[in-house]
């Protein structure tokens, strides 16, 4: 089982030039962990391309519908953002050194995942990165 956070879920979906090789690595993992943050973020993700014109509605729709798909036929398991992962990603603030960039929705993924054990996060942005490596998880890049 891997756990990738929504930079790696969204190049499963929008052409991007690291779209094959995540759509290989995530089709060939057993099984795929996210935090349900990811299932808004991605939203959002779509919805940028519908608004910055790299999409038409039509486009935005069918992967919508693909990504409903996916969701149902189980190939994302979702990780509820329960209150004990809601008041560790709180407490971690308070210990994380000041040198750490950690965005609030990082702080999520990154708590997630520690909470069900993982020691790896597939992921393509930098700043979750630099504070996965500060957590103790080891950040995995898919090119």
């Amino acid at each position: 089982m891997i756990f990738c956070d929504t930079s790696t879920l969204a190049k499963y979906y929008v052409p991007e030039p690291e779209r094959p090789a995540v759509r290989s690595t995530l089709d060939a993992a057993a099984q795929v962990a996210l935090s349900e943050l990811a299932r808004i973020e991605l939203m959002a993700a779509f919805h940028r391309q519908l608004r910055e014109g790299k999409w038409n509605r039509l486009q935005f729709s069918a992967f919508v519908r693909q990504f409903g798909r996916d969701t149902l036929s189980g190939q994302w398991t979702w990780l509820r953002l329960d209150q004990e992962i809601i008041d560790a990603s709180t407490s971690l603030y308070l210990t994380l050194s000041e040198t750490i960039y950690l965005r609030a929705s990082d702080c999520l993924h990154l708590v997630t995942a520690l909470h069900h054990g993982f020691t790896e996060i597939h992921t393509h942005d930098r700043h979750q990165e630099r504070a996965a490596s500060a957590l103790g998880l080891k950040p995995r890049l898919i090119l």
